[in-house]
């Protein structure tokens, strides 16, 4: 597997740093919210888009896909971004329309605090278990038989899970839902579910919260995007895909789960439970949200700009950034329907 270069925390800090010291200098602002998952390369990429382009000054805050659906129907932002795309109901609410663009794609992964364990793998009934309340032990058999020879402890399992109204736990929730009946029963597809009460759990805010938690608590396991679990330097769990493959989270198994999406004219495509023996088994497109209408033609005209800048020069870095480059095909359909922002 390819050995991949990442950007760091810092790295990443000081590129916001040289963003936010021009703050409201520039002539034209954008605002925009939503969701963390794609916050990292989606700093970079503003901050890279004001540097060439001088006068345009790009605010996004990470606040998680639900408020950042909810900003944007208060008209509170010129744009939205979130990884559980927009419902029906809610785009029918915005009068001017709503075009959504899949702009980067990422892994949801399952990072663990486990000491002297590393390449652990869970089966498909392992790590729906867990999430349902029903695998509690580290040694449980579910989890002993997908790792033979390791010796796992009777520690019981801190399952971290996201306190906000996220599209990670979309993600997350859409694919458990889809392997499992009893998940899809007992708990659902959502941004914020109810989970099963007898669930050792600790919640926290966005996905940088939730690593911080996943370090701090000895015997978690929580739910992140990749590029965020491997700048924490958390251990990541190899899942067992549709095909019975184990399969770790990287570009590898990333594009082998995208390959095959056919992306439809609303532009919203899932891949709850990809096919294909290197596919990881949790990948998803993320969107940024526009206005199909805006009152400032100019400001339109910035934001389709500011669109066609991350698809011919930010995906270049998508890779070194821990998430995965649009297919060309895909990028073609996306700058066709990014005319529609006016």
């Amino acid at each position: 597997m390819k050995v991949r270069k990442f950007i760091t925390i810092a790295a990443v800090s000081l590129a916001l740093t040289v963003a936010g010291s021009s703050a409201f200098a520039g002539k034209v602002k954008l605002v925009g919210s939503g969701a963390s998952f794609p916050y990292p390369i989606y700093s970079t990429w503003f901050s890279q888009f004001s540097k060439a382009n001088s006068g345009i000054q790009v605010n996004y805050q990470s606040k998680g896909s639900g408020a950042g659906i909810r900003d944007f129907l208060n008209g509170v932002v010129d744009f939205a971004a979130s990884d559980a795309a927009m419902k029906e109901e809610e785009m029918a609410k915005v009068k001017d329309g709503v075009q959504l663009l899949p702009m980067t794609a990422g892994e949801v992964v399952l990072a663990y605090n486990l000491k002297g364990v590393k390449d652990l793998k869970l089966s498909r009934k392992a790590y729906t278990g867990i999430f349902l309340g029903k695998v509690k032990t580290w040694n449980d058999p579910l989890i002993a038989d997908a790792n033979p020879g390791m010796k796992l402890p009777a520690t019981p399992i801190t399952v971290v899970a996201r306190a906000d109204s996220s599209g990670t736990t979309y993600v997350l929730t859409k694919h458990l839902s889809a392997i499992s009946p009893e998940f899809a029963e007992k708990v659902g597809v959502a941004k914020q579910p109810s989970w099963p009460t007898d669930i050792n759990m600790i919640k926290s805010p966005k996905n940088a919260g939730v690593n911080a938690s996943i370090k701090r608590a000895t015997g978690a396991i929580g739910y992140t995007e990749y590029a965020y679990a491997r700048m924490a330097k958390l251990n990541m769990v190899s899942l067992e895909n549709k095909e019975g493959s184990y399969v770790a989270p990287g570009l590898t198994g990333g594009q082998a789960a995208l390959a095959n999406v056919e992306i439809p004219e609303n532009m919203i495509a899932w891949v709850s439970d990809p096919a294909g023996k290197d596919s990881y088994p949790i990948a998803t497109y993320t969107w940024m949200i526009f206005h199909k209408k805006y009152a400032d033609a100019g400001k339109a005209r910035v934001l389709r700009k500011m669109v066609n800048y991350c698809l011919d020069n930010g995906q270049a870095i998508a890779d070194q950034m821990g998430y995965i480059p649009l297919p060309a095909n895909v990028i073609a359909q996306v700058k066709v329907a990014a005319e529609n922002i006016k």
